[in-house]
């Protein structure tokens, strides 16, 4: 099944081509610091850079996968409207996909022929890279529990048990908007050895590790959202209706909480 697989919860902008056969291409854009994201300007040059490169045109995909988030606002509202318009233009059945679902699968390493790692090819651009696997230390872990920085002191988290990432089972700690210390008593509580990956991770590393988890060094490619998992969860789902496929937002936004305390 070729899946085309996208992800706007947060700056970047993440693109993925799965293959038939496992191949896997992934494109993405991270704005410089101090900038504002580009999802509405790159997440369409970078998905057709990536059918291309594939010599394939939008006519063969046979899935779309979108991250629902949770993640900014008018990131996951670019990412799921694109990804409804694209399914309906084209008749191509649609799937949401947990951002933090996706960002903990990248800790598991994939089994041959499931989405797995294959060599870009020659002349790709200079936003494509090849899908490459991390290294996964701890990869050994009970656990995995994804962490985005939520601002406002908090971040947007869940966990899963390795074994249920893509069996469809309810994660240890389902998506929450949280404190940074209620994630470490939510991780210490749940026992067992826990990987924490994600920017949210690295922000408050301090925090999280004094529960017991292992955050791996800042540079990992483990804390970086992809679109690779996207493509692993969404060969696992049913297409869903476009209606029934809305973003993950979990808190109000800025303006509306600014807006209800002067009130």
């Amino acid at each position: 099944m070729r899946i085309l697989a996208f992800d706007t919860a947060t700056r970047a902008t993440a693109v993925a081509l799965a293959g038939p056969e496992g191949e896997l291409l992934e494109a993405r854009d991270d704005p410089p610091p101090g900038t504002r994201p580009r999802h509405a300007s790159r997440l369409l040059p970078l998905a057709a850079e990536l059918l291309e490169q594939a010599g394939i045109g939008f006519g063969d995909v046979e899935r779309i996968a979108v991250g629902v988030g949770p993640g900014t606002f008018t990131g996951l509202r670019v990412g799921v409207a694109t990804a409804k318009a694209l399914a309906l233009a084209g008749g191509i059945p649609l799937v949401g996909v947990s951002t933090l679902q996706s960002l903990a699968l990248v800790a598991v390493p994939a089994p041959p022929g499931a989405g797995g790692p294959a060599p870009a090819p020659a002349g790709a651009g200079a936003d494509a890279v090849a899908a490459d696997a991390p290294a996964t230390p701890g990869a050994g872990a009970d656990a995995v529990t994804a962490v985005l920085d939520a601002r406002r002191s908090e971040v947007f988290a869940a966990a899963w048990r390795v074994s249920d990432l893509l069996a469809g089972s309810c994660p240890l700690l389902g998506p929450s908007a949280l404190s940074p210390q209620a994630l470490s008593d939510a991780l210490r509580d749940l026992g067992g050895s826990i990987l924490a990956v994600g920017e949210g991770a690295v922000e408050f590393r301090s925090v999280l590790e004094r529960s017991g988890a292992f955050v791996p060094d800042n540079g990992s490619a483990l804390h970086r959202v992809t679109a690779a998992g996207h493509c692993r969860i969404a060969r696992h789902l049913h297409p869903s209706d476009l209606d029934r496929i809305r973003p993950q937002y979990l808190r109000l936004p800025d303006a509306e909480i600014r807006a209800t305390g002067q009130q």
